[in-house]
């Protein structure tokens, strides 16, 4: 029984509501062999598609069809993750840039914060570093 795109995509848990996986397809980013799928095309077993996310393409295998919104524990059951190595360096990286800066959990700089580091970036403070290298 072949399954609708949208459909699936829902009930894998790639997207979080079905309406979101049809706008995925509408733009492009749900493709087949190079081309995009509509939101109704029809997927069979067998089937192999990719997904863009953000700047990382995830691809696919459809092992079984269903419709109805799986369990997470049961997706690896009906779909398979072939995603390229190089892809997945990637989704590691751009983890590893979001890591840079403030320690995890810090949230935004307070305005005690803000006020340092325009102190350190204003013109005045530039100019004390000059003055002490020409002393030098």
């Amino acid at each position: 029984m072949p399954t609708r795109v949208d459909k699936y995509l829902f009930a894998m848990r790639i997207y979080k509501t079905r309406s979101m996986a049809a706008d995925a397809c509408r733009v492009g980013r749900v493709t087949m062999n190079g081309q995009p799928l509509k939101a109704s095309r029809t997927l069979e077993i067998g089937n192999r598609f990719s997904v863009r996310k953000g700047p990382i393409t995830y691809s696919y295998e459809v092992l079984q069809l269903s419709e109805n919104r799986l369990g997470a524990a049961l997706v690896p059951d009906y779909l398979r993750d072939i995603t390229a190595k190089d892809q997945l360096e990637l989704l590691e990286l751009a983890r590893l840039a979001g890591q840079s800066g403030r320690a995890r959990g810090t949230g935004r700089p307070t305005k005690k914060d803000r006020r340092e580091i325009e102190q350190f970036m204003s013109e005045d403070y530039l100019d004390e570093i000059d003055d002490l290298d020409n002393l030098e």
